[in-house]
């Protein structure tokens, strides 16, 4: 009988440390034009999301900024075209960022880059840190096989924002040069939800 109950104990503590993982993690991202909530699916790219969480629970966001814009009108030299706005850590913590990490490609997660999606910046494989994006519309061509990025590996998309996409555009259409917003909108900071 104790070893039946040893038995019984022991399942439930494994599968409870199991049930503890959290399958989606909601963060929020207060910027000077509002804020943005983002659902983070810890399920499909589980890697990628345990990365962005390490910036955030560091505090790297805290003073970051949303620096870039890519908008219809202003990449003339790229043939395929998307819109994007992409955010980073505060500059003054880029010496202390995390190593690169391996790419969870969207063939993989089956996660696609939709209008909200939040993604990983990269330039080549396994090189993503710090910057993500977030897409306005579907942007098919940031998905594995997609032709934005030459190697066709895409990016890593890891979740959603679903609250404040009226805030992102309103990042997109900010005053920039070329594609960098000047100035730069200031990431106050983000945090977990409960």
């Amino acid at each position: 009988m104790k070893c039946v109950l040893c038995v019984v104990l022991g399942l439930f503590a494994v599968t409870s440390g199991f049930a503890e993982e959290p399958k989606s993690v909601r963060v929020l991202i207060q910027t000077d034009k509002g804020d943005i909530e983002v659902e983070l699916d810890a399920a499909k790219a589980p890697n990628t999301v345990a990365n962005f969480l390490k910036y955030v629970d560091g505090k790297f966001y805290d003073g970051g900024r949303f620096h870039r814009t890519v908008t219809p009108d202003n990449q003339p030299d790229n043939k395929v075209k998307i819109e994007v706005v992409q955010a980073g850590i505060n500059p003054e913590k880029t010496k202390d960022e995390f190593k690169p990490i391996k790419l969870e490609r969207t063939k993989d997660t089956k996660l696609a880059h939709k209008d909200g999606t939040i993604s990983m910046a990269r330039d080549g494989p396994d090189t993503a840190t710090s910057d993500f994006f977030i897409c306005i519309g579907d942007q098919p061509e940031l998905d594995h096989g997609g032709k934005r990025n030459p190697d066709g590996e895409g990016f890593a998309a890891f979740g959603r924002v679903t609250k404040g996409m009226d805030v992102v555009k309103k990042i997109q259409s900010a005053p920039a040069k070329v594609q960098a917003l000047e100035p730069p909108i200031t990431i106050k900071k983000i945090t977990r939800l409960p």
